[in-house]
């Protein structure tokens, strides 16, 4: 197994294909978390990294002295059997738990695999957005392709072992990880996960590298902003969003300005008596002039949508 000497190669890797590869293309790829790719990026902490393949996210484990620590174990139970590998290469420890950013299919659906005895933690409003809209999502995902339906074949929900309101410390011996749910962002279950020691703050699709936030109608900008001052005072080294590469703690502060730029702009256009389509699409074809490389335009319209919503 390379993973030390390995490191600095493929995190560098990941970050020319997030910035190489447009999501339309990723998408084309069957969404299987990659074996033999993981990389330790702390003295606790590893990445399996998405290799910007749409619907894999970037897999994390955390290994202490007494338990180990999944985050977001992927798509489908072949994904979930793929991470238990990888995690058996890194941890020796009997005693295991799982954890998520949200609860869309990509991050959650692969605990399928995982045995009866690993304890899942999570924010009890995400347990209620999997329990109202993760079984149909299951479905619609499985439509788009032959292979998707494969992999989710006996996708289902998973009813955690232990819920919380706004946050969680676990321990794992010698290491503790500190859940911290900031939605409505995203989803209203976003939960952020900080490696306390290592620095390291799983940002789920919360914070992005190189792309826009993915967010909609139902986010807040309001939460947006509170998020990104939550993570931003615990001071991380290292930002592994949900997906797509790798970045450093100067990701907050870029993705902060871009949404106060968003929120301002929009006032300025409303107070003009300017739609919120229109406003919409004004802001998405500015923002996009300013960052003609980054993915996910959709989400500024998004974002936009729902500052003009919380606009006076």
């Amino acid at each position: 197994m390379r993973l030390a000497a390995s490191v600095r190669f493929v995190v560098a890797a990941c970050s020319f294909a997030g910035m190489a590869v447009p999501p339309a293309a990723a998408q084309q790829q069957d969404p299987l978390v990659r074996e033999n790719a993981t990389v330790k990026v702390a003295e606790h902490t590893y990445v399996i990294p998405d290799f910007n393949v749409g619907l894999v996210p970037n897999v994390g484990i955390v290994v202490g002295s007494r338990a180990t620590l999944v985050i977001d174990p992927g798509l489908g139970r072949r994904n979930g059997e793929t991470v238990l590998r990888e995690v058996a290469k890194v941890s020796k420890n009997a005693e295991l738990y799982i954890a998520t950013t949200h609860f869309h299919a990509e991050h959650t659906t692969g605990y399928v695999a995982f045995p009866a005895t690993a304890k899942y933690v999570n924010a009890a409003v995400q347990e209620a957005e999997f329990a109202e809209a993760g079984e149909r999502q299951i479905q619609t995902f499985s439509a788009r392709s032959p292979a998707i339906a494969e992999l989710l074949k006996d996708a289902t929900g998973r009813k955690a072992d232990i819920t919380f309101d706004r946050d969680y410390v676990l321990d794992l011996g010698g290491v503790r990880v500190r859940m911290l749910l900031v939605g409505p962002t995203h989803t209203r279950g976003d939960t952020g996960l900080f490696v306390e020691g290592d620095g390291v703050l799983f940002a789920g699709d919360v914070v992005m590298k190189d792309s826009f936030v993915a967010a909609n109608q139902a986010s807040s900008i309001n939460a947006w902003l509170a998020a990104f001052d939550a993570f931003d005072a615990m001071k991380p080294r290292t930002i592994v969003p949900s997906h797509g590469p790798m970045g450093d703690g100067s990701l907050v502060p870029i993705q902060r300005a871009v949404m106060q730029t968003i929120q301002a702009r929009v006032r300025e256009l409303k107070a003009q008596g300017r739609s919120a389509d229109d406003t919409a699409a004004t802001v998405q074809k500015e923002l996009q002039a300013q960052h003609p490389t980054w993915a996910r335009a959709n989400g500024v319209a998004g974002a936009a949508r729902a500052a003009y919503e919380e606009t006076p």
